[in-house]
């Protein structure tokens, strides 16, 4: 086997100009790079925010982040909405196959659900892609850097759920905040394709095919090449913003957030970076919980992410995890021997993503809890001809009225046999039917137990809530109490 793999080294060395390496297609910045999402006024009266993370997983990661949608939709329609919880959603944030789902619904919203299964769940993503494991020049390629180039997967995305759409059309189009996040391999940080990360890289956000970021974020290594970016270092007149100077010298910052600020003051650096190398975003963060934290060490402001507006008028908020784990593999483990070549490899990787997810988590929880710290105290010091200009009354006003509920649905927790067949679900583009419609239900079951769903529904004044929900108590959600309650 050594001898094998050294041939194969050899053979991925001889072939490295045919690796399939990605150009960069992000443009000089033009102009000032925009918001992601437009600000508007709050829809109704804004008394609820609901907030989405996806995982992980390949297709598996796309159907459970489905599955979860689909069940929010049938939730809260005595909120007065017709698509039920998903028109109170403003912040979505995605991670590899997570990013697929987080993407389609952060730019369509509910419409979007319509018909994704075909279109993309139960078809063939890898239909571009070359993965056959028993072919010695796509495993040379991999190891040359990346099987797969953009005209893969990318292109398949674009064909079948973007049709060339970009940032600049999700911000046109879109009220849902859309964080797409995938890994920088030279700073060993998440990658976040906001208008902060694009500053430092006097880039136009807006013209990048969402398409590609979303490449990006589910570049998984050796199948995938790198997507690359260029830093277009003195096409703009970058000014290094006082929030980032703040987060990489206060010593109360968390080490997370030095690295990504010392990554972006990388970009500006001709010296240290030309070229932006992405990878999977689950290596580093399989949540993406890095946006919240930037978001909000970015406005300096404590109702970040949100606005003024919706901070004032938000009573409610909750927000959602969807874990779609990762296969596991016992085979191994049954022998003295193994595993080893790709299959160390992929182990490897799982194990990274597998920790980002729990740590990612943990992060999440408490940067929440910190947030409604700041809002209440912010809400609370607001002068009340502020508080009228911002509501547009003071009827039902009470500062401290914020309750916040924070859920994470997995596979935990779900019948045994099910997690059973889950768990050999494999990390890949392309499923079976049966395959799909288990992951998309799981996800519905996993939502519809969530405690902090349950929770977060009992608690809206003059909703109407079922017994079932009322009482519902159950698998596939870690049990976490309401923050800050």
């Amino acid at each position: 086997m050594r001898r094998f793999l050294l041939c194969l080294t050899a053979l991925g060395i001889a072939l490295g100009g045919c690796a399939a390496w990605n150009q960069p297609l992000n443009r000089p910045l033009g102009g000032a790079n925009l918001p992601l999402v437009e600000e508007a006024a709050p829809e109704g009266d804004g008394a609820l925010y609901v907030g989405l993370a996806f995982s992980g997983g390949g297709m598996r990661a796309s159907a459970f982040a489905y599955g979860m949608l689909e069940e929010l939709r049938v939730r809260g329609v005595g909120t007065g909405t017709p698509d039920g919880l998903l028109d109170h959603v403003r912040l979505v944030s995605g991670v590899s196959g997570g990013s697929v789902t987080a993407a389609q619904f952060g730019l369509y919203g509910p419409k979007g659900l319509d018909g994704y299964r075909e279109r993309y769940l139960v078809t063939d993503a890898e239909k571009y892609m070359a993965n056959s494991a028993f072919n010695p020049v796509t495993i040379a390629r991999g190891l040359a850097g990346g099987a797969n180039g953009r005209a893969t997967f990318g292109r398949y995305l674009d064909e079948v759920l973007f049709h060339g759409a970009t940032f600049g059309d999700l911000r046109r189009k879109s009220r849902i905040k859309t964080w797409i996040n995938a890994t920088d391999m030279a700073n060993n940080t998440p990658f976040l394709f906001s208008p902060e990360t694009f500053d430092a890289l006097c880039s136009d956000l807006s013209a990048l095919p969402i398409s590609e970021a979303v490449a990006a974020s589910a570049a998984f290594p050796l199948v995938f090449a790198p997507v690359v970016l260029a830093a277009h270092q003195r096409k703009c007149a970058y000014k290094e913003p006082d929030w980032l100077t703040a987060a990489r010298f206060n010593p109360e910052a968390t080490a997370a957030m030095k690295a990504y600020a010392r990554a972006l003051e990388s970009y500006a650096r001709p010296d240290e970076v030309r070229f932006v190398k992405l990878l999977d975003g689950g290596i580093t963060d399989n949540f993406g919980t890095t946006g919240l934290a930037v978001e909000r060490a970015r406005a300096q402001a404590p109702w970040a992410p949100m606005t003024p507006a919706e901070a004032v008028r938000m009573k409610r908020m909750l927000f959602l995890v969807a874990n779609a784990g990762v296969e596991k593999q016992y085979g191994w483990t049954q022998k003295v021997q193994g595993p080893g070549g790709a299959g160390l490899a992929m182990s490897i990787a799982s194990a990274a993503m597998s920790s980002a997810s729990r740590s990612g988590y943990d992060a999440m929880r408490g940067e929440l809890r910190r947030w409604r710290e700041d809002l209440v105290e912010w809400r609370c010091a607001l002068p009340v001809a502020e508080v009228r200009h911002l509501r547009g009354t003071l009827d039902g006003w009470d500062c401290q009225d914020v309750k916040l509920f924070v859920g994470e649905a997995s596979f935990e927790g779900l019948p045994p046999g099910m997690q059973t067949e889950l768990n050999k679900v494999p990390t890949r583009l392309r499923l079976t039917p049966d395959q799909v419609d288990l992951v998309i239900g799981a996800g519905r079951l996993a939502t519809r137990a969530s405690p902090e769903l349950n929770g977060f529904l009992a608690s809206l004044d003059g909703n109407a809530v079922d017994d079932r929900i009322r009482h519902g108590q159950g698998a596939g959600a870690r049990r976490i109490a309401p923050v800050g309650n």
